[in-house]
C-alpha cells in the first residue's frame, strides 16, 4: 500500500522526518518496504504566476509568447504550448531549476528562436493528475509570487507498506495513522468521518434486500440528489495520484478517497439506472454473465456473489462495479453503497475470475461491518461538499454492526513469563490506550476491550502480550531461553539420511542449490521425454504465477539446468551442483479422485565444465563426465555405507552409451549419465554429467544403525589378475563373480586397466 506521508501527516504529525518515521512503523510491525518521492522537487522554483499578455510566436502557430508575473517586480517571458492559455490567467510557474516528477531538471531555453524562461504547467507536469490537454488554471483569488507547495500538495515522500493479511485496518491512511501515533506518540486527529452528516432511516424509492447474510454481513446505502459531475479539485487529485490512483471525476474520486482513507471500498451507483429501485444482493446464477468497468464480460458461477436489480446483475460483490449502472457524465443520483462482505468468498472469486481489485484486496482479508459507516461518513462529507449533492432520507442498513466488542484479561505475570522481563503495567496501559483499546485495571493485571478494527486479529491473551510487546520495542527484550520440561530433539531417520547426504556431497565439493518446483509446460519435450513416460505429464497448476510456471516438474534436472545456464551466462561455465527436492507426477487413473499429484523426494545432481581451474601445469583441466559423476555418486552412497551398483541402462535426456542405472540393495533407485548433447545445447551448455536419486529408496536400504567390525590382524594381500571376456560382459558381472568367489576375505575387487584386442577385452583386476 502507498501511503503518501503529507497525507498521514494530516491525522498524525510527529515531529520527525521521513527515515525516522520509517523505522519507527518498521520496528513496530507496520514494515515500510520503500520510500518513493513523488511530484516535483527544488520546490523554490515553483510559484503562482498571472499571464500578463499572451501573443502568438512568430514563427510557429501552436506556441504562444506569454508574459508572465510571478511575483513583485518579477516578469518573465515563457513559451507555452497550450491552446488554453490567455492573458489574466492565474497560473502555475516552474522556473529554471525545478526539478520535474520525471526527475529531469528544466533550464532556460530558446523555442524557435524566442527565449522561454521556464514553464506555464499542466496537471500531469506537477505529478497532481493525468491531465495534459491544457496548462492548470488557478482561483483567480492567489497572488502571484505564492510559493505554489502553499496552494496545494504538488511534492511529498510517499511509504511504501507491506500489509500482513491480519491487519486490514492499515489499509486506510487513517489506520496506518493510527499505528503512527502509538508508535511515536504524536496526537491522533480525530477520524475524517467524525462529523457524519447521514442518519438512519429508510432511503425514498429505495429498497436493499440481502439473501445470504453470512457472505454479507452487512450492506449500507446513501442516496444524494442534484449531484454534478466534473472534475475534483486538484487537492484530492494530487492526494489520490500520489496514493497510485488516476483521479477519474468528483465522484469516483470521492469513493476512491473514502477507500484509502478509511480502508472501506465504496461503490457509485447512478440511481437512476437501478432498475426498479430495488437492489438484491444474492448469489450468481451458473453461467450468468455480468460486463464490469474494465469493459469485460465476465462469466460467473453459483459459489460468486452479485448486487443485482430487478433486471439483472449490476455488480461483483466487493470487486469491480458493473458497466450498466455506472456513473457518468450525465450522473444527476447517485446512490453510495458500502458493504461487508465474506473475506475468503471474495479471494476465491477474485482467483477464479482472474480479476482483483483495490477493494478485492481489502476484503478478502476481512473488514469490520463498523467500517461500512466510516467509508459512507467520509464519502458523504465529501459528496456534499464537492459535488453540490444534497442527502436524501437516511441510510439503508441491512446487517447492522458487528458483535460487541470482546473484552481480555492481561495477567502481569504472564506478560513477563513469556517477553523474559517486567514491563511496568502503567506503560502497558498507555501503550494499549494509544492503540485505542479501553483498558482498566484489574486484581493481577488489566482488562482490555477490542476495538472494533481489530476484532478479528486481537483474540486472546497472547495477542495482546504481542501489541504489548511491539510497541514497548521488541529489540529491549532480553535474549534468554525457553523454559524446558524434559524435551529431547530427535532427528527421524529420514532428516538423518539427508543431512548426511547433504554433508557428503558438499565435502565432495557441490554446491547446494534450491531450484522452483514449478516449470514450463515444454519443459519436457526440450528433455526430450517420450509421451508414454510417466514424466511428460506433467501436473497442471490451476493459478499459475506466470505462463513459465504453469506446470510442475517431474525431474530435478531441468531446475539444476536452469541454474546451470544462469552461471554460465553470468561467467562461471563449471558448476558442480546438488539439490534435494520433490517431483510431483500425475496419479494414476484408479487414484483421480486424489486432488493432489504424486509428490517424490529426490536428490540430484549436475556437473557441468572443467573439474578444476586451470593452472600452469595443467592449461586444460578434464571435463566432467560420466566417469567423474559416477566418482561422485561412489563417494556420496559409500559414505551413507550403502551396498550399490549400477548396470547399462537408457534414459531420453542422456547420452545413448552412456547411461546407467543405479541400484541399491538391488532396486532400482536413480539413473546416471552424461547429457545427452541436444539437451546440453538446448541449455547453452557444453556437455555436463548429472545423477538423481529417489530418496524414499535410499531411506527403505539405509543401515540407520551401523555395526562395528573388527579389523583384521594380519597384514592386506594384494593380488592382480586378467582374463579375457567378450565385448559384451558387462564389467561389473565380472566384479560379481569375483566377489562372490572370493568369500569373507575378500575385502575390494576393482578394475584397474582394460585392453580390448581382436574382438575380445582383456580386464585386470586389482584383489
Amino acid at each position: 500500500m502507498r501511503v503518501p506521508l503529507l497525507w498521514l501527516r494530516d491525522y498524525c504529525d510527529p515531529p520527525l522526518d521521513t527515515h525516522a518515521i520509517e523505522h519507527r512503523l518498521t520496528m513496530t510491525g507496520t514494515k515500510v518496504e520503500a520510500v518513493h518521492r513523488h511530484g516535483v522537487d527544488a520546490l523554490e522554483h515553483f510559484a503562482v504566476g498571472r499571464v500578463l499578455s499572451a501573443e502568438r510566436h512568430p514563427d510557429a502557430d501552436r506556441l504562444t509568447v506569454c508574459s508572465v508575473e510571478v511575483g513583485e517586480g518579477d516578469v518573465r517571458q515563457i513559451v507555452c504550448g497550450a491552446p488554453n492559455v490567455a492573458a489574466g490567467q492565474i497560473v502555475a510557474v516552474a522556473g529554471a531549476g525545478a526539478i520535474m516528477p520525471d526527475g529531469s531538471r528544466l533550464k532556460r531555453a530558446k523555442l524557435r528562436g524566442v527565449e522561454s524562461n521556464g514553464m506555464i504547467l499542466a496537471e500531469d507536469e506537477l505529478g497532481i493528475g493525468p491531465d495534459h490537454d491544457g496548462i492548470l488554471v488557478l482561483d483567480a483569488e492567489l497572488r502571484p509570487g505564492t510559493p505554489l507547495a502553499d496552494v496545494f500538495p504538488i511534492a511529498t515522500d510517499v511509504l511504501e507498506l507491506e500489509i500482513t493479511p491480519n491487519r486490514p485496518d492499515c489499509l486506510g491512511v487513517y489506520g496506518v495513522a493510527r499505528e503512527l501515533h502509538a508508535a511515536a506518540g504524536a496526537p491522533l486527529a480525530p477520524p475524517p468521518w467524525r462529523e457524519d452528516p447521514g442518519s438512519t432511516g429508510e432511503v425514498p424509492g429505495m429498497r436493499i434486500e440481502v439473501e445470504d447474510p453470512e457472505l454479507c454481513p452487512r450492506f449500507t446505502a446513501r442516496l444524494f440528489e442534484d449531484v454534478t459531475i466534473g472534475p475534483s479539485p486538484e487537492w484530492l487529485k494530487a492526494r489520490l495520484t500520489a496514493a497510485g490512483m488516476r483521479p477519474i471525476n468528483n465522484v469516483v474520486d470521492i469513493t476512491n478517497f473514502a477507500m484509502l482513507a478509511s480502508g472501506q471500498p465504496m461503490h457509485a451507483f447512478d440511481a437512476d439506472l437501478v432498475a426498479g429501485g430495488h437492489l438484491v444482493v444474492r448469489r450468481a446464477g451458473e453461467g450468468e454473465v455480468l460486463t464490469t468497468l474494465d469493459d469485460v464480460d465476465r462469466v460467473l458461477d453459483a459459489d460468486m456473489v452479485v448486487i443485482a436489480d430487478d433486471v439483472g446483475p449490476t455488480s461483483i460483490a466487493g470487486i469491480m462495479g458493473g458497466e450498466r449502472s455506472e456513473v457518468h457524465g450525465a450522473t444527476r443520483r447517485v446512490l453510495m453503497e458500502a458493504a461487508t462482505w465474506n473475506g475468503p468468498n471474495i479471494q476465491r472469486t477474485s482467483t477464479r475470475l482472474g480479476l482483483r481489485s483495490e477493494a478485492s484486496g481489502r476484503f478478502e482479508k476481512g473488514l469490520q461491518p463498523e467500517q461500512a459507516m466510516d467509508g459512507q461518513g467520509l464519502a458523504a462529507i465529501l459528496m456534499l461538499e464537492l459535488t453540490g449533492a444534497r442527502l436524501v432520507g437516511g441510510t439503508i442498513d441491512v446487517g447492522g454492526p458487528g458483535p460487541p466488542p470482546r473484552t481480555i484479561h492481561l495477567r502481569d505475570a504472564r506478560l513477563e513469563r513469556l517477553l523474559g522481563t517486567p514491563i511496568p503495567r502503567d506503560e502497558a496501559v498507555e501503550i494499549l490506550r494509544r492503540l485505542e483499546f479501553e483498558v482498566s485495571e484489574a486484581a493481577d493485571g488489566l482488562d482490555a476491550k477490542v476495538p472494533y478494527f481489530r476484532r478479528d486479529d486481537v483474540t486472546r491473551e497472547a495477542d495482546l502480550v504481542e501489541e504489548v510487546a511491539r510497541l514497548w520495542g521488541l529489540e529491549k527484550l532480553p535474549a534468554t531461553l525457553p523454559s524446558r520440561r524434559g524435551a529431547v530433539g530427535v532427528l527421524t531417520p529420514e532428516q538423518r539420511l539427508r543431512r548426511r547426504a547433504e554433508d557428503a556431497l558438499t565435502g565432495l565439493g557441490l554446491t547446494e542449490m534450491a531450484g522452483w518446483s514449478f516449470a514450463a509446460p515444454d519443459l519436457v519435450d526440450r528433455l526430450r521425454i517420450p509421451r508414454d513416460d510417466p514424466r511428460h505429464a506433467a501436473p497442471v497448476v490451476r493459478n499459475p504465477m506466470s505462463a513459465d510456471q504453469s506446470v510442475l516438474r517431474t525431474t530435478l534436472l531441468g531446475s539444476m539446468l536452469d541454474v546451470a545456464r544462469l552461471n554460465r551466462s553470468r561467467g562461471m561455465p563449471d558448476v558442480q551442483l546438488f539439490e534435494l527436492g520433490a517431483i510431483y507426477l500425475d496419479r494414476p487413473r484408479a487414484e483421480e479422485r486424489e486432488r493432489l499429484p504424486d509428490e517424490r523426494r529426490r536428490l540430484g545432481g549436475l556437473l557441468s565444465g572443467a573439474l578444476r581451474p586451470p593452472s600452469w601445469r595443467e592449461e586444460h583441466p578434464p571435463i566432467a563426465d560420466f566417469f567423474t559423476a559416477k566418482a561422485l555418486l561412489a563417494g556420496l552412497l559409500d559414505a551413507l555405507r550403502f551396498d550399490w551398483s549400477v548396470e547399462r541402462s537408457t534414459e531420453p535426456f542422456l547420452h545413448p552409451g552412456r547411461t546407467a542405472r543405479v541400484l541399491v540393495a538391488g532396486e532400482d533407485a536413480g539413473w546416471i549419465g552424461e547429457l545427452h548433447p541436444a539437451v546440453a545445447r538446448a541449455w547453452d551448455l557444453e556437455g555436463g554429467a548429472a545423477f538423481e536419486l529417489d530418496l524414499d529408496a535410499l531411506e527403505r536400504a539405509a543401515l540407520h544403525v551401523p555395526r562395528y567390525e573388527d579389523l583384521t590382524s594380519y597384514p592386506a594381500v594384494l593380488q592382480d589378475r586378467a582374463w579375457w571376456f567378450a565385448p559384451d560382459v558387462a564389467a561389473a558381472d565380472v566384479i560379481a563373480t569375483v566377489r562372490e568367489a572370493g568369500g569373507p576375505l575378500l575385502r575390494e575387487a576393482q578394475v584397474f586397466d582394460v585392453y580390448p584386442a581382436e574382438g575380445r577385452v582383456s580386464l585386470a583386476v586389482r584383489l
